[in-house]
């Protein structure tokens, strides 16, 4: 077996605090916000957490893929999964608590959550051009 890359460590580090903070966020929502959060403000909520939670998934995934066929693709997708992770969730999270925290400043982050969505999708085709391209060299 070989030695797992540095950027892998990061990946496989990052992805479990990802997944993480993905349980401590959601238990937050399900119990401190659950009174306080409207309806759709806690839907916006658990999506950012139920996203996060996939993208943690596919975050250490990208690791088991670089062993297997180690590429620059996977690499990126790896990246984008993890800015993207933190747009998305990340907005939805401060999106959904702006107005019962009394922080409408916050909307701002309105255009983030597609930016962050985005880098999800990249991040996915990524991965899909990383099994393309390892087709054609092996």
């Amino acid at each position: 077996m070989n030695p797992l890359s540095s950027v892998q460590k990061v990946f496989i580090l990052l992805g479990s605090l990802m997944g993480a903070s993905g349980v401590l966020i959601g238990a937050i929502g399900a119990h401190w916000l659950k009174d306080i959060l409207n309806y759709w403000e806690r839907s916006s909520f658990e999506t950012g957490v139920r996203y996060q939670m996939y993208h943690a998934l596919a975050l250490l995934i990208v690791v088991v893929l670089q062993s297997i066929m180690p590429s620059k693709w996977l690499n990126w997708a790896g990246y984008l999964i993890i800015g993207g992770t933190v747009l998305f969730s990340g907005s939805l999270y401060l999106l959904s608590i702006r107005l019962p925290f009394n922080m409408p400043f916050l909307s701002v982050l309105g255009p983030v959550t597609p930016i962050g969505g985005i880098g999800l999708f990249a991040g996915w085709a990524l991965l899909g051009v990383a099994v393309l391209t390892s087709w054609k060299t092996r």
